[in-house]
């Protein structure tokens, strides 16, 4: 119970990024916990409870993702082109952009760049983390990322010049 008290709130903050849905949000964390205490022989040390928790609970999301939408969500592309290595580079942004408007962008890209950025940027997964979640490559994990940045600052390029014509 004490395990459950203390990583709940933080797991249904997670949960409500992926499911906009308080209730279904909640159902994923009580399905994330009843997994993880039932898989608790199989957690090694190697990462904190919280760390293996949360990709539990994002795995979750993404499934219920997934089987929301009746249909598998195509995250691998046929033709990936290897980007530079500059995903780490800085990108900022107008001061005028606001947190939210950030969330909102976010929320436009198309599933295959949304999932990978919000790993990346929100959650703070690497890209071998982000290919073992989504079961997609490295190289597609980069990719994507990439190009859902590109995205998301177009968009948000958008949204400034928008509100100041």
């Amino acid at each position: 119970m004490q395990l459950y008290n203390q990583y709940c709130d933080g797991m249904l903050i997670v949960a409500l990024r992926f499911v906009k849905d308080t209730m279904e949000a909640e159902d994923i964390v009580q399905e994330a916990f009843i997994k993880a205490f039932s898989k608790l022989d199989q957690y090694r040390a190697e990462v904190s409870f919280g760390a293996w928790l949360k990709r539990i609970v994002v795995n979750r999301c993404i499934d219920v993702l997934k089987a929301k939408r009746q249909r598998l969500i195509e995250l691998e592309e046929h033709h990936l082109n290897v980007v530079d290595g500059d995903e780490q580079s800085e990108w900022l942004v107008d001061d005028e952009i606001t947190i939210e408007d950030v969330k909102a962008a976010i929320e436009q890209l198309p599933e295959k760049y949304k999932y990978v950025v919000m790993l990346y940027l929100v959650e703070g997964y690497d890209h071998q983390e982000i290919s073992e979640i989504l079961k997609i490559s490295e190289v597609a994990s980069r990719t994507q990322l990439s190009r859902g940045k590109q995205k998301l600052q177009a968009t948000l390029k958008t949204k400034k010049n928008g509100t100041r014509s």
